[in-house]
């Protein structure tokens, strides 16, 4: 456990009620080593974007700890990026001033040459003074992940950051996910409900329960990271896997 990035301990989180507190998370447990990628799935409501919310240090657990390079997660930490579905770009900043906004607020100076790389590996070359109403759905995606990666944490947390986005520029940027995490050996977690995405990206495949509140079942997922992984048989079996258990849960 101590050769762990990120050590989540017994974790519970209650919401106050009119009567008593509504429990979303109990007793969940896991860990994530470095250069290591996780999904998160279950159903509506099992509080997976709670959990991500937690570990990201925006929302205090009830019980519990969690740690990251064996530091307890008391608040926002450089070591950890977050990327929500809505992407969070500031429509008067352009697609630079968007990306570099993080760097500014922790006055970083950022190197043009890792700038360009980011660039050229997300694919958004040529958009600098362009703003975020002028970009596609999948260019504004990949400009929020070229914010959060440009700060090199050591984890990045992604709450169903393709969801809005059409299937196939959501297959795209996923090989771009891996691309990025293939050169610059960070670790991610990935919050999704498309079972295809959670296979594709996660090492492990963390299964929430919305009925205990608390985790189901963590599969291990040995072919990921292998860009044709969609077409191999061991994909469809996993998802076949994957769907069964889910369904249950409903």
């Amino acid at each position: 456990m101590s050769n762990s990035l990120l050590c989540v301990e017994s974790l519970s989180k209650y919401f106050p009620g009119l009567n008593k507190p509504k429990k979303v998370l109990e007793d969940v447990s896991f860990t994530l080593s470095s250069w290591d990628s996780l999904a998160i799935m279950g159903p509506s409501g099992c509080g997976k974007t709670t959990l991500l919310l937690i570990i990201a240090g925006l929302l205090q657990s009830s019980r519990g700890s969690i740690t990251i390079d064996g530091e307890p997660i008391n608040g926002p930490t450089r070591k950890i990026g977050l990327v929500l579905q809505e992407y969070g770009l500031f429509p008067w900043k352009t697609v630079e001033a968007n990306i570099l906004l993080g760097a500014r607020f922790q006055k970083l100076k950022i190197p043009e040459k890792r700038l360009s790389e980011f660039k050229s590996v997300l694919g958004i070359e040529g958009l600098d003074h362009l703003y975020p109403h002028q970009l596609s759905g999948g260019q504004r995606q990949r400009v929020a992940l070229a914010r959060a990666l440009i700060l090199r944490p050591a984890l990045l947390l992604l709450d169903e950051p393709f969801a809005a986005i059409d299937a196939i520029t959501r297959e795209r940027l996923q090989d771009r996910l891996l691309a990025v995490f293939g050169h610059r050996q960070f670790s991610f977690i990935i919050v999704t409900h498309n079972i295809e995405e959670a296979i594709f990206l996660g090492k492990r495949i963390l299964i929430l329960n919305n009925k205990a509140c608390g985790l189901c079942t963590i599969l291990e997922n040995p072919g990921v990271g292998d860009l044709h992984y969609r077409t191999k048989p061991g994909f469809f079996e996993l998802s076949t896997r994957l769907r069964n258990l889910l369904e249950g849960l409903d």
